[in-house]
């Protein structure tokens, strides 16, 4: 959600800070803009996209300057417009600024600032930041921006250029992710590795309260006291290639089809002698018993993923597991105490909603596990526990790989706890073990299977609505599933358990309208056919999504996507491969920019 850049060096900038923010796109925006500093501060942005701002600066051209930020804007406050679009400047021009978050209290220092002849000419609580530079400027940059960031309350992420130290950024950070990017004679800060990883493999991952000045020449960081601080220097472990398309049309395909490496990478390092090894979360039989329950928060994607974990971790461990959205978790007075696990689930490690939960339930008591895709994000240095799920960079804005992994990896949780219990026999535990070790296999004969999709989707790309059912982990498949379809296809889609029908949803169902079915819960394949057939009955088709070789699905319903067999438990990681490919194939058919949905961000670091 929103993406910044900065760099400084011996370089044109422009160009730099373009290429950077054409990385940051997946994220999410409405708006552009770059401030350069060459003979004073000017700023070029616009409404729409990056490339729209390209062709205003001639790739960069027309911006000359060697140090210089930009900004991709996803709307808080204000329209998308020019005027609402980042950088800012302060009315003396000397000032520049770049914001990801949001000002609380923007309100009170915008009427303050106004009381004190301030004009602003935009909507946005961002602008106070510029202005309050201005005002506390005194000649010594650090001084300034630290009196400006202690009267800010909210979550920003701060890139700062100012007129009178031409070749110097300062980058702030509070609860925002923000990443400094360590060069030769050049430095750079961003939002996210993927807008650095052409320029280098350094970096520096700053923590709430810290920032940090940047010149050609290093790096100094800060607390939020302005005491020097030492912070290590990481690797970034995959190149810009792992961020292109790779000869597909859209990311979003592209990760798809990376899925069985992707849950590969996450699996295989994880068995070792024939046995599921966490060694991040390696505690005791004895360290286990202390949690009485487990409670999993997450947002969308992740969220659905712990609903359809929570059926693996009840039945392998015997502890009550509960999955609650992070939005409700952190205002709702949860009852959690030390002996409560909390699982946090998020592929940025960002979420804001996420982290509120996750700080609130761990002020009562409980200790948490983090599963997350990015090393060094806030999630992951916050918790007491972290699986990484090592699916490398994903970069379409609707998750495919990195739910998958989050799968996989709470699958491995769920048998290495449930074995080190005793609630996992030694007589079950092979025949788990061994569906694990096939999920990336079974996963590309998902995608093998289902050659005819394309052509489905164009039977039902043109429906006003569609209704995902399922029961048990088929359920959650479908919450997923539905997810899917709505985010990219702009198509009104819904899960429902099946066996809810009759209470009141199948009062929506009438001639013609598409009913999805996920039927791989063979235990509940009975009820769910006859849920289908009482959909049916009242007009609707039905695409079933089952198992390969199921003869009973295939009589009742009107198409059928397979997938192969594997233990229910483990049913939702192949189940929702075919759905992502009909999302996928319906938002084409649709014309919809797949890897980029409208209102939409990859990372949400705001409530």
């Amino acid at each position: 959600m929103c993406g910044i850049v900065g760099f400084t060096g011996a370089q044109a900038a422009a160009p730099l800070l373009l290429e950077g923010l054409k990385r940051l796109e997946y994220r999410g925006y409405d708006s552009a803009g770059i401030a350069v500093m060459g003979g004073g501060i000017r700023v070029e942005k616009v409404s729409g996209k990056v490339e729209k701002l390209c062709e205003k600066t001639g790739d960069g051209a027309l911006v000359p300057g060697s140090t210089g930020i930009g900004h991709t804007r996803w709307a808080t406050h204000g329209a998308p417009t020019d005027l609402n679009a980042h950088p800012h400047l302060s009315n003396d021009g000397r000032f520049a600024v770049v914001h990801n978050g949001i000002i609380e209290n923007y309100a009170a220092l915008r009427e303050e600032l106004t009381a004190k002849g301030y004009s602003f000419i935009s909507e946005t609580d961002t602008e106070v930041i510029v202005h309050l530079l201005e005002m506390y400027d005194s000649g010594d940059l650090k001084a300034t921006v630290m009196k400006t960031v202690a009267r800010l309350e909210g979550s920003y992420a701060l890139g700062v250029l100012c007129a009178d130290a031409p070749d110097t950024l300062f980058a702030v950070r509070e609860a925002s992710p923000l990443i400094l990017g360590v060069g030769v004679g050049e430095n750079y800060f961003a939002s996210d590795v993927t807008a650095l990883v052409s320029y280098t493999k350094n970096a520096i991952y700053l923590d709430d309260g810290e920032f940090a000045e940047l010149t050609p020449k290093g790096i100094t960081i800060y607390d939020c006291s302005g005491k020097r601080l030492d912070k290590p220097i990481t690797r970034i472990t995959w190149d810009v290639e792992a961020a292109e398309k790779g000869g597909y049309e859209h990311f979003m395909l592209k990760e798809i089809m990376e899925q069985p490496a992707a849950v590969r990478a996450a699996i295989a390092p994880r068995l070792k002698d024939g046995e599921v090894k966490l060694e991040e979360f390696d505690l005791s039989e004895e360290e286990l018993r202390q949690f009485r329950k487990i409670v999993i928060t997450a947002c969308g994607s992740a969220y659905y993923a712990g609903c359809a974990a929570k059926y693996a971790l009840e039945a392998l461990t015997r502890i009550p597991v509960e999955a609650v959205l992070a939005s409700e978790l952190r205002y709702g007075d949860p009852l959690i105490d030390e002996h409560t696990l909390l699982i946090v689930i998020s592929q940025s490690g960002e979420t804001a909603d996420t982290i509120a939960a996750m700080k609130e339930c761990r002020s009562r008591g409980a200790k948490a596990l983090a599963i997350v895709n990015v090393v060094g994000s806030t999630i992951a240095k916050t918790a007491d526990w972290t699986l990484y799920t090592w699916a490398g960079p994903e970069i379409a804005v609707a998750t495919t790989k990195g739910y998958t992994t989050q799968l996989a990896v709470l699958f491995l949780l769920a048998m290495s706890m449930g074995r080190k219990l005793g609630a996992l026999t030694e007589e079950r535990y092979p025949a788990l073990l061994y569906d694990i070790l096939r999920l990336p296999k079974l996963i590309q004969e998902a995608i093998d299977l289902n050659h005819g999709i394309p052509a489905l989707a164009k039977k039902y790309h043109d429906s006003p609505s569609l209704f995902f059912i399922g029961r048990n982990t088929d359920w959650a498949s479908a919450l997923e599933g539905a997810l899917k379809m709505k985010e990219i296809s702009y198509i009104h889609a819904e899960s429902y358990a099946a066996g809810e029908l009759k209470h009141g949803t199948i009062a929506l169902i009438e001639e013609g309208t598409p009913v999805i079915a996920v039927c791989c819960n063979e235990a509940l394949e009975d009820k769910t056919v006859s849920n289908i057939v009482e959909v049916k009955a009242r007009g609707a088709r039905v695409l079933a999504v089952a198992f390969r070789g199921d003869r009973k699905i295939v009589s009742q319903a009107n198409d059928v996507i397979f997938i192969p067999r594997i233990n229910t438990l483990f049913t939702p990681v192949l189940a929702v491969i075919p759905m992502q490919l009909l999302a996928y194939c319906v938002a084409r058919e649709n014309g919809c920019d797949i890897d980029k949905p409208k209102n939409l961000a990859k990372s949400v670091t705001v409530e």
